[in-house]
């Protein structure tokens, strides 16, 4: 399912560094690039690994004011700066030297991914170091400066896409990209996340459709706390694939945020990566089924920056690459040894957390005293009928 695979990295990536007291530590990308490479899903014939450029302020501007531009760069240049109106010199997001830069190249890994995919160059295109989704077009908000994922949609709408679907599974609500398309009908945004009640940023809920331009082309799946793989699963499944087929997306942009599993330190979710595994796989299949192939598989959150983050992201290459890993394959013992004078930490010995999710499909009945199928179905009776979906049928 897989002809042409562009992957974009770049070393420089990593200095996208709150510094080492931050919950965002640059080690997860590089872990997750670096377990990639040692499963060998980088050196199959149908993979082109490519660098990054900086986004240009023009580029940048696709979705971002330039007086927010500009207070970066004064930013970078003064780590002691804080600047509240623009999110900056805040816990979550910190000054550090030389952001504007660091920003900018994550935003410009994304752009590489897009275009390959829309010059034809491939099929699909991945950036984990991408999927920062929380930026808004004047402000930085929870651990993102720059909106990666918006600018490389505004980019495709500006160079003759005419429909980008774009889904979340962060196990926070991808509100930066649903804030910036929130009135362009050209966009559909779907984010399945831990309920805002409970979690940051406190948004996305069933009632929230977008602008009066696109009357649902905002979707949100508010779920409970201790929503497992199997429940997720059949929340993914009774709202994205109907969405998707009433769409009809030319593009497919996804972030793949991994701190819905059990282990996250942030979240309060119980999925696994197996879970996850077969989220990525989903969103694959949905990528050939309904937008021709051309799809845009980004990284986003996760913070168990060792158990988690690299063996989930390394299951997204594999997937997208069209070499699934099978879940009791043993961890290369030249990671294990990384891991170990890395971080003198012991990593997982199998990619694989032992469970084998199960998919109950909504046609099978709805269980009025289930917490995630109330959620679920608050979403299909608010955005289904704005797609001409009824919301009372799989």
């Amino acid at each position: 399912m897989s002809e042409r695979v562009t992957f974009v990295w770049d070393e420089r990536l990593v200095g996208y560094d709150f510094g080492s007291s931050h919950p965002l530590a640059p080690v997860r990308v590089e872990l997750a690039v670096r377990l990639s490479r040692d499963l060998g899903l980088l050196d199959v014939d149908n993979v082109t690994e490519i660098g990054a450029h900086h986004a240009t302020d023009d580029e940048l501007r696709l979705v971002h004011t330039q007086r927010y531009l500009d207070a970066v760069r004064r930013a970078g240049s003064n780590p002691s700066t804080v600047d509240l109106l623009h999110g900056l010199g805040t816990d979550d997001d910190p000054v550090f030297a030389g952001m504007h830069d660091a920003s900018a190249l994550v935003v410009g890994a994304t752009l590489a991914a897009v275009q390959a995919v829309w010059s034809g160059a491939a099929e699909h295109a991945v950036n984990l170091a991408g999927g920062l989704h929380h930026a808004m077009p004047a402000s930085a908000s929870g651990f993102c400066i720059y909106n990666d994922a918006a600018t490389a949609i505004a980019w495709a709408l500006a160079h003759g896409v005419e429909r980008v679907a774009y889904v979340d599974v962060d196990v926070h609500h991808g509100d930066g990209v649903e804030a910036i398309f929130w009135d362009d009908p050209r966009v559909l945004t779907i984010s399945l996340h831990e309920s805002g009640r409970f979690l940051f940023p406190g948004t996305g809920f069933p009632s929230d459709l977008g602008g009066p331009a696109a009357h649902g082309g905002a979707v949100n799946v508010a779920l409970p706390p201790g929503t497992g793989d199997d429940s997720w699963l059949r929340a993914f499944d009774a709202v994205v694939p109907a969405l998707l087929s009433a769409f009809r997306p030319q593009l497919l942009v996804t972030q793949h945020g991994c701190d819905s599993h059990r282990l996250d330190p942030l979240a309060h979710m119980e999925l696994t990566v197996d879970g996850q595994r077969a989220a990525h796989a989903a969103l694959h299949a949905l990528a050939h089924e309904h937008a021709g192939g051309a799809w845009v598989a980004l990284g986003g959150g996760g913070y168990e920056l060792v158990d988690v983050v690299p063996r989930t992201w390394a299951h997204l290459v594999g997937e997208a690459v069209g070499r699934p890993v099978p879940p009791d394959t043993a961890i290369p013992q030249t990671w294990l040894d990384f891991v170990a004078q890395r971080l003198s930490r012991t990593g997982p010995v199998s990619m694989t957390d032992g469970r084998e999710p199960v998919l109950r499909r909504w046609s099978s009945g709805r269980d009025h005293d289930d917490a995630v199928d109330r959620a679920v179905h608050a979403t299909r009776m608010s955005a289904f009928p704005l797609h001409g979906l009824d919301p009372d049928w799989d």
